[in-house]
């Protein structure tokens, strides 16, 4: 594509966004479970969201959520009453939240990998009234019981299960037909509509909280941009706890009339005899989907298929041109966003590698900025006056996004996280005047001399994996509950052609140590994406003069046998365990050819 069509294309693109979200400021009383009674009444039995076991149209997803409304209502729920959602992708799972903030109350969507302590922290933190669970996930939930100190009461979605209260008979009791005024009491667009789970930079999983608002800004944002019309079919097969999948790739589409193709999980293997068959013309990405599909074998319906655009985040530039030639996508829509950020990046040239550019007609709505990053105190540097210093071109320096003052509008403010410590620390203050405020990012990025940003690495403690944060300390805190770990330091390390950093574990272990035990306890602790792909045996950690483990050293050693004299373990997939690395394996890991 000529750079002038590319131009052309990237205008028309940012002029639908501005054009969709217009509606959102001239409507300020109308949140997202009012968009889908209207869309109800305009499509009526047109499919809204299918998966291979339910599919709802409007209609039907307009009847579903009120069912869901009303059942929260007689349950007691208000506005600030909380509700924990734990439940695979399904249509179900979306109705429910949409009921459910209909009335005021608010939906924490958990992340259905979660285990253990790290659940029941996360269900703690928000102190809900109830929790609502997929019938897979009933025992799960169970078993995070006993750290939980007042365990609010459940439904399970699905078949009984673990003694928990069945929803399916409760909700078939409740009338489906539109709420009347006199029922509810509808929030403001400014209320918390959702609390989504993100790792941050350190520590155990924190409750961002989105508002109605910006579910309302998001969808119909992304519908400007991918020009989401009624024939599209967006394929989703990403967590619809995340902010990705369960507001950008489905809000999006449904406000635009089209159908959202849902899926419990990405599968190389299946995933263009999927598209193909069910007619997709969008499809919701993360880097690391886009990474398998090129390490991938051919298949027959790779390019059989109605593709028009791929949307998403983290694809790398070595991977991009590949993906859009084998597989013939017309156009890539690379984007950069946080579920708690207070701005967003987006490459609408299709520039590859770029995660965005911020056109000279909305810089006044975008004011970000890269600012000069200190290693050692891991925070932006400060000059002589005590303010931060902006980066030249090509300079890399961490983002960081102005927060307005009250009364300043909705755009650019940062809406944090239930715990409001962990919200002061994402705010910079005095930073290029004095009282001025902006949002870190914890992200290092670069600018060219074009005004395209580059994404290049996490700031402190934290790695990408599998389009998933990392906390170093969260992995560690499980590995050292496992038999014979005495000590350790995690970290990621780079692999070649693989998306963010792989996980890494020096351990000092003790004699009662045993790779089997270990392989087994860290499946049952942690989440698949947060267990070390590999394990390296250190016979003692070395320390600095503060007694902080020297973590760069072993960060520079990386995972090559032939640099490290100490053992290390890949964990296999295929055998389910970890075995010792060597070189033959070695090359199959930097070659592409191991499963990681």
């Amino acid at each position: 594509m000529r750079v002038d069509d590319q131009s052309g294309q990237a205008l028309k693109a940012w002029v639908r966004a501005l054009e969709r979200t217009s509606a959102v400021e001239r409507e300020p009383a109308t949140t997202f479970p009012a968009i889908i009674e209207r869309l109800a009444d305009r499509f009526e039995q047109s499919p809204a969201l299918e998966s291979p076991d339910q599919t709802l149209s409007y209609r039907e997803l307009a009847t579903l959520s009120n069912r869901y409304s009303r059942w929260a209502i007689a349950q007691g729920l208000g506005p600030g009453d909380v509700v924990c959602l734990a439940m695979h992708s399904c249509p179900d799972y979306v109705a429910s939240w949409i009921g459910i903030t209909r009335i005021g109350a608010t939906v924490a969507l958990l992340n259905t990998n979660l285990r253990g302590e790290a659940l029941a922290h996360s269900i703690s933190i928000v102190e809900p009234k109830l929790v609502i669970v997929g019938s897979d996930l009933a025992e799960v939930l169970v078993g995070a019981n006993a750290s939980i100190d007042r365990m609010p009461a459940a439904w399970v979605h699905g078949p009984s299960a673990a003694d928990l209260e069945p929803l399916g008979p409760a909700l078939a009791r409740f009338d489906g037909d539109t709420l009347s005024v006199a029922e509810h009491v509808a929030p403001s667009i400014d209320a918390r509509a959702l609390l989504i789970y993100t790792s941050g930079t350190t520590g155990l999983p924190k409750a961002a909280v989105v508002s109605h608002y910006r579910v309302m800004q998001w969808s119909h944002w992304f519908a400007g941009l991918m020009n989401t019309q009624p024939a599209d079919r967006m394929y989703n097969c990403l967590p619809l706890y995340h902010s990705v999948g369960g507001i950008v790739a489905t809000g999006a589409t449904l406000v635009g009339g089209g159908s959202v193709v849902l899926r419990t999980r990405f599968s190389a293997s299946d995933f263009w005899k999927d598209v193909s068959a069910e007619r997709c013309t969008l499809f919701q990405y993360i880097g690391e989907l886009c990474r398998y599909l090129v390490n991938s074998p051919a298949h027959p319906q790779e390019r059989n298929h109605a593709l028009r655009l791929a949307c998403g985040n983290g694809l790398r530039p070595e991977v991009w041109a590949e993906f859009q030639r084998r597989f013939a996508i017309p156009r890539i829509l690379e984007y950069y966003a946080a579920t708690e950020g207070n701005f967003s990046l987006y490459n609408c040239e299709g520039e590859p590698g770029a995660i965005g550019r911020i056109p000279a007609f909305l810089g006044h709505r975008l004011p970000v900025a890269l600012v000069r990053f200190d290693v050692e105190s891991a925070m932006p540097r400060r000059n002589a006056d005590g303010f931060c210093e902006r980066c030249d071109v090509d300079e890399v320096g961490e983002a960081i996004g102005f927060v307005p003052g009250p009364g300043a509008g909705r755009t650019g403010r940062f809406e944090g996280y239930v715990d409001a410590d962990a919200s002061s620390r994402k705010l910079l203050r005095d930073v290029f005047q004095s009282g001025d405020v902006w949002y870190r990012t914890g992200d290092l990025m670069r600018r060219d001399s074009r005004g395209f940003y580059y994404f290049v690495d996490r700031v402190g403690e934290t790695f990408r994996w599998k389009g998933e944060n990392v906390s170093t300390g969260e992995v560690l805190a499980a590995l050292t509950r496992c038999r014979g770990v005495v000590d350790g330091v995690v970290y990621g390390v780079a692999v070649p052609g693989a998306d963010g950093r792989a996980g890494m574990a020096a351990l000092v272990v003790g004699p009662e140590f045993d790779l089997v035990h270990l392989h087994a306890d860290i499946c049952g602790r942690l989440p698949d994406y947060a267990r070390p792909v590999f394990v390296r045996l250190l016979p003692a950690l070395e320390a600095t003069g503060t007694f902080k483990p020297k973590k760069q050293e072993l960060i520079n050693g990386g995972f090559d046998p032939s640099q490290v004299v100490d053992p290390i373990y890949f964990d296999d997939r295929s055998r389910q365990a970890y075995v010792r690395l060597d070189a033959c394996l070695y090359e199959e890991i930097v070659s592409g050819r191991a499963r990681i």
